[in-house]
């Protein structure tokens, strides 16, 4: 393990640390996803898993 690696977990944690107090109020002042929305974005992530998928079958 380098220094860098070492740095940049140092870091996760840090930002783990400040941001898990700030949570509730982060999910509080978000907006609620409609279903129209969700599926607006199921789409292109199930688009994408299905070519990655085939992408795989084929090599």
């Amino acid at each position: 393990m380098d220094w860098m690696q070492i740095g940049g977990a140092l870091l996760l944690g840090a930002m783990l640390v400040f941001l898990i107090p700030r949570l509730p109020g982060i999910l509080r002042a978000t907006p609620k996803a409609s279903g129209k929305q969700w599926l607006a974005a199921i789409i292109p992530i199930a688009l994408v898993g299905a070519f990655v998928f085939v992408l795989m079958k084929l090599v």
